[in-house]
């Protein structure tokens, strides 16, 4: 389906603060709401009702995979372990394992997580379970089973996740009942109906209250410029009202791209363009140059010149597929591989059109493609323009979710997160630039650990950095394994899981959403 993406995208705060609103949400969980019913009022069960199988396009909602769906005496067999209904699963064992078949509240139980995640960037066992009492300790992935919710005690609340206060009391209660004590029926429409949200001009987070819960708390800690935790200082060096879309460290210094009232800046304040920020722009930086793609075009803007240089680009699954280094730009054409040169494009090499994606260090480059069960990888000199496609990778097994790459000068950190049977799998492989694979790692999305999310992560020497909710933590190879070596908790308080990383003089730079600071570490 063209223009569309899954409602996995509503769910991760980055897509939905490129302009989706929670009312635009709530609309499209209406929509949702009238074909769950119509289909309900067929005796057909949805089943395996997760946010891969749900499409969004044009302002509406569509269910696809239909071959799953139950209906007469043919059973659905499976299941994603997220949005199964623990009444419906063996109740000792240590992941949701399906024992009865499917029925309608499974699929109103399957509608309520999908709509929390979607407004508060969270399902509802997310966050980490740390109980005082070791004895009381259970598999993060048994946690629905246990009923272990974000609203448990012991449960650390994801920093990156909008806090449920903002809910309104109806809607918050309701979800105790499901995801608590069990209640199960088909969700009540007024509950979306009569639900309006309001944008809070001090916080800027939407919330369906009188006044903003959160403010009385923000607003009473103000920002302070320099902080001292242990052996962590931290100084804050960038604070905006907008959004900071994209970071790129290059040439030794840290650049950065903000969106604010309806115009592009540079991080020296320099005007990119005026245009409105949508959910599936791309973008990059090259020096001074600021690239901004969406669709199947990359707009190159160069200080002083008026009118941008656009380039003709091929996308993967709507994500337009280009990057840079701090030299040059590359981009996929026609099947190619392509570079900017001093005479135009250069070629690098061939790859599967429209299949393919890839991202560029400073020395060399990683990419991969799928076709139906073909799985390639490569990797690419960055100045050269040769391609290396004898890599042997492991099988990606799922549905691609998300991937990414950092590097250093002769390490790529290749990040890949695909949906496979009951649950979501990141994964991280480390490859040099000859395409030899040299260790591996995974862990089930959202579990807590370093691998738990797969961006913003920085490689620097032979070790990755990662922010976590409890503070940075430093990877690095075992043999043929990732394994955390380190951790650093004093600067628990100054980052968390949706941070980027980039290098300072003397320490990390920490970018969040709409801050910059420079951590040093004594």
């Amino acid at each position: 389906m063209p223009n569309s993406e899954v409602l996995l995208r509503y769910g991760e705060r980055p897509f939905r603060e490129a302009g989706i609103s929670n009312s635009q949400v709530l609309d499209l969980f209406r929509d949702l709401y009238q074909t769950i019913t119509e289909l309900h009022q067929k005796r057909v069960v949805i089943g395996d009702f997760n946010d891969l199988n749900v499409l969004i396009s044009n302002a509406k909602a569509f269910l696809v995979d239909a071959d799953s769906f139950q209906f007469d005496k043919f059973l659905c067999k499976v299941f994603t372990a997220k949005f199964v209904d623990p009444l419906l699963c063996a109740p000792k064992a240590s992941s949701p394992s399906l024992m009865l078949p499917f029925n309608h509240n499974s699929d109103w139980y399957a509608f309520s997580v999908m709509l929390m995640q979607s407004l508060l960037f969270v399902d509802p066992y997310g966050g980490v379970y740390l109980p005082i009492k070791s004895s009381n300790k259970i598999p993060h992935s048994a946690r629905p089973l246990h009923h272990i919710t974000i609203f448990h005690p012991e449960v650390r609340y994801p920093k990156p996740a909008i806090p449920y206060e903002t809910l309104p009391d109806e809607l918050l209660e309701y979800f105790h009942q499901i995801f608590e004590k069990d209640k199960r029926e088909i969700f009540p429409l007024d509950l979306l109906e009569k639900t309006f949200f309001v944008k809070c001009p001090s916080c800027n987070v939407e919330h369906a209250h009188k006044t903003c819960p959160l403010c009385q708390f923000i607003l009473a800690i103000p920002k302070q410029l320099s902080t001292i935790r242990g052996e962590v200082t931290a100084t804050l060096i960038f604070s905006t009202s907008g959004i900071i879309v994209f970071a790129q460290f290059q040439s030794q210094h840290l650049k950065f791209l903000i969106y604010q009232d309806g115009v592009f800046k540079r991080e020296n304040g320099t005007v990119v363009c005026k245009q409105e920020l949508t959910p599936n722009m791309r973008f990059r930086i090259q020096g001074s140059q600021t690239l901004i793609a969406h669709d199947s075009i990359v707009e190159k803007y160069t200080p002083r010149d008026e009118t941008p240089q656009k380039i003709l680009i091929e996308t993967y699954n709507n994500l337009p597929v280009f990057d840079t280094n701090s030299h040059s730009l590359y981009w996929l054409a026609g099947g190619q591989l392509l570079r900017s040169g001093n005479l135009g494009s250069v070629f690098v090499g061939d790859i599967l059109s429209n299949q393919t994606l890839f991202w560029c260090g400073e020395k060399f480059g990683f990419g991969f493609y799928r076709s139906g069960k073909l799985n390639a990888a490569f990797t690419f000199d960055a100045a050269r323009g040769t391609i290396n496609d004898n890599l042997q990778l492991p099988p990606i097994h799922g549905q691609l979710v998300d991937s990414t790459c950092v590097f250093t000068q002769d390490k790529c950190w290749f990040f890949i997160s695909v949906r496979d049977r009951d649950r979501t799998i990141n994964h991280c492989h480390l490859i040099s630039p000859e395409g030899k694979l040299e260790a591996t790692s995974q862990a089930v999305q959202g579990d807590g650990s370093w691998l738990g999310k797969i961006r913003g992560n920085l490689a620097l020497g032979n070790f990755l950095f990662c922010a976590t909710d409890e503070g940075v933590v430093r990877i690095e190879s075992d043999g043929s394994d990732l394994v955390k070596t380190r951790d650093f908790p004093d600067t628990e308080p100054f980052v968390d899981s949706s941070n980027h990383l980039f290098p300072a003089p003397n320490g990390l730079y920490v970018v969040g959403r709409r801050d910059v600071y420079e951590i040093k570490i004594t």
